[in-house]
C-alpha cells in the first residue's frame, strides 16, 4: 500500500461528496459534525447565543478539524515510510 493511499484512507474516514448544480462538488462532513453545526445554528436561531459567537465557534471547530486531518495524514505517511 502506498503512503498516499494509506494517508488518504486515514483522513477520508466517512466523507461523502454531493454534486450541486451551480456550485459543483461539495464534501459533506460526517453525521456527528453535521449535528454539531445544526445544533450551533439552532442555538443561534433561537437567540440562545449570538450569531457572531456561533460563527466564531463553528469556524474554530472547522479549522481545528482541518489541522487534525493534516496531522493524521502526516502520521499515516510516516507509518508507511517505516
Amino acid at each position: 500500500m502506498a503512503a498516499t493511499s494509506a494517508a488518504a484512507a486515514v483522513t477520508a474516514g466517512g466523507r461523502r461528496e454531493v454534486r450541486l448544480p451551480l456550485i459543483g462538488s461539495v464534501t459533506v462532513p460526517p453525521p456527528d459534525r453535521l449535528v454539531f453545526y445544526a445544533a450551533l445554528g439552532a442555538l443561534a436561531a433561537l437567540e440562545i447565543i449570538d450569531w457572531p459567537v456561533a460563527l466564531v465557534v463553528g469556524a474554530g471547530h472547522f479549522l481545528a478539524e482541518q489541522h487534525r486531518s493534516q496531522i493524521l495524514r502526516e502520521l499515516g505517511e510516516a507509518a508507511e515510510a517505516v
